[in-house]
């Protein structure tokens, strides 16, 4: 067994929300994986609020293994965005891997991204081959890939893939940048000088539901357009400057057309279509820039992004009787 020393050399980050099914399995998995590394590593695991066994699952893993593990519990749930910030701030490695709990991305793939790390690569991206989603999630995702290509300067593949590597001076500028909401992996990759993509394998969910709802996804991509560029408000101030030119075209046909012809009442039902429309498309717009609206005033109220219950780790004393209520009062 590598011992992990005072700086550890693989940091491997697990968010945790709901997932006493999954925990057994990937303790199992994940520190096997692990055990044949010729470098020293560490395992830290942040519960996002569950409401089940997960917390007491984590806390019989780091008794047992308490020079590698190291778990951050949440008051209570503050997404999955803030859970890997905490890991990240936490992480003591050079190299920091993202892993979802659901074994999904199978831990038997972190030799291969540390392998890509340790050609040179600040940043590791992941391509999910043979997913095992519903086709709906893929075609939806696929499209969403492709519009934020167009829209971002983020080139990346397959942005729903958890499975990921950063190097400690990447890790650095996105623990010092302050943003409430932004997507981690599109941040990184935006921060790397050298970032490179290998393919994964995929595994069908081993228990449990996934907590992306498509509203979420739809969700986390209006957070990505929003946080990395301004172009869909670029695209719909030109949209409005052709719309103004073309309702000019038209109240000037109208004046001609009712001097000429005199008053007209046939053409009122489409005059009813162009206003609504235009009504439409006014409230559009109105909800576009409340979403940057949104994100200044969420960004300006400095609140928290998360708040701490317990830490397991050496050199920590978390008080047991706070742990016990945690494992208890939640599920």
């Amino acid at each position: 067994m590598s011992e992990v020393k005072d700086h550890p050399h693989v940091s491997i980050v697990v968010p945790v929300y709901n997932e006493e099914a999954n925990l057994p399995l990937l303790f199992t998995r994940l520190y096997a994986t692990l055990e044949r590394l010729e470098c020293s590593w560490e395992c830290v695991f942040v519960d996002d609020g569950s409401k089940d066994r997960s917390v007491a699952l984590l806390r019989a893993q780091y008794q047992q293994h308490p020079q590698h593990t190291r778990v951050i519990v949440f008051r209570r749930n503050f997404g999955q965005h803030a859970a890997i910030m905490a890991g990240f701030e936490a992480a003591q490695g050079d190299v920091i891997i993202t892993l979802d709990a659901d074994l999904q991305n199978p831990p038997e793939e972190i030799p291969n991204l540390l392998a890509a790390a340790d050609a040179g690569h600040d940043y590791v991206g992941t391509i999910r081959m043979g997913r095992q989603d519903h086709w709906a999630r893929t075609f939806l995702s696929r499209r969403i890939n492709s519009l934020r290509e167009r829209m971002t300067p983020i080139r990346i593949t397959d942005q729903g893939c958890m499975l990921r590597a950063y190097s400690r001076h990447v890790i650095d500028a996105i623990n010092a940048s302050h943003e409430v909401n932004t997507f981690i992996p599109a941040l990184a990759y935006l921060f790397a000088h050298n970032p490179v993509e290998i393919e994964v394998r995929h595994e069908a969910r081993h228990a449990g539901e996934s907590k992306y709802s498509f509203y979420k996804l739809i969700r986390l991509n209006f957070d990505l357009m929003t946080g990395f560029t301004v172009v869909p408000l670029q695209l719909f101030s030109m949209l409005g400057m052709g719309i103004s030119g073309i309702s000019l075209v038209l109240f000037a046909y109208l004046i001609w057309d009712r001097i000429v012809h005199g008053p007209d009442v046939q053409g009122v039902f489409t005059l009813f279509a162009i206003v609504f429309f235009l009504l439409g498309l006014a409230l559009f717009g109105i909800g576009l820039i409340g979403e940057y609206v949104g994100r200044t005033y969420e960004q300006v109220r400095g609140r928290p992004r998360y708040l701490i219950a317990a830490v397991l780790a050496p050199g920590a004393q978390p008080d047991p009787e706070r742990l016990q209520v945690l494992e208890t009062t939640r599920v």
